[in-house]
């Protein structure tokens, strides 16, 4: 049986934090160059960026945090992970980096402290020594991109309100709001369907989980909620993909 050649990894939320560790980049970057994806898709939140959240300033557990330490803990998950892959000496994926809400904090904190024009810029990241796309919020929802006739966004919305889309079976509403094979991030749990157009195609939605092996102290019990890992897409083909859930603690056993 001849089967389709592209292969897509999507991994999103990393939230790099400063108090917390990026052994999971390691783990990553030794699947990345086993499994050799044509495309790697970061979907978004790769930085939890602390410093910059409007919803616990002023209290307690906001001291310590600076923008600096954020920015240090995300290149540092990039770093970690890219430096397996070029030990290879093959060629790369294409890697593909959607803009989430945590990265966009950097946009809000500008917007509402003028003063903060430039001393932080979205540059910050330096996308671009890592990434061949990188796709920003479009107005105040995030950017989405085709590939090989997958959408992917670190959100889709719903209604002209711009919420995202979540719910109990979010990926059901992904495919039946949508009317394509649509890849998400954002909710941190991870949910699969098809459903079967009239002319018989077959349309994905996919809400990836998370990539992130530490409980978040803002979460509480919905922690336990979270799928932690990634997803593997091979035969990828007109929105078409045989998918491979790849959970964390699998990647550890691999590669801790």
């Amino acid at each position: 049986m001849k089967l389709l050649s592209k292969t897509h990894l999507f991994v999103t939320d990393q939230h790099a934090h400063y108090k917390h560790n990026n052994k999971r980049a390691d783990y990553l970057g030794h699947l990345i160059t086993d499994t050799k994806p044509d495309v790697v898709i970061f979907g978004g939140d790769l930085w939890d960026m602390p410093s910059l959240s409007s919803y616990d300033r002023g209290k307690k557990s906001f001291q310590g945090r600076t923008f600096a330490a954020d920015i240090s803990s995300g290149l540092d998950f990039l770093e970690r992970t890219w430096s397996i892959i070029r030990k290879q000496k093959k060629k790369m994926p294409r890697f593909v980096f959607l803009e989430g809400n945590h990265e966009n904090r950097l946009t809000k904190a500008v917007n509402i402290q003028p003063e903060l024009e430039g001393t932080i810029s979205f540059d910050d990241f330096d996308l671009s020594h890592y990434f061949d796309d990188v796709v920003r919020y479009d107005g105040t929802t995030p950017g989405t991109i085709e590939v090989d006739g997958v959408y992917y966004a670190h959100y889709f919305v719903s209604g002209v309100m711009g919420r995202p889309i979540s719910g109990e079976h979010p990926a059901h509403s992904l495919v039946t709001k949508q009317s394509g094979s649509c890849s998400a991030g954002h909710v941190h749990t991870a949910d699969y369907h098809i459903r079967t157009a009239a002319n018989g195609k077959k349309i994905h939605g996919l809400i990836g989980g998370c990539y992130q092996d530490y409980d978040s102290d803002w979460a509480g019990t919905a922690n336990r909620l979270w799928w932690r890992g990634c997803v593997l897409k091979r035969n990828v083909e007109k929105g078409q993909y045989d998918p491979e859930f790849i959970s964390m603690e699998r990647l550890k056993k691999a590669y801790g």
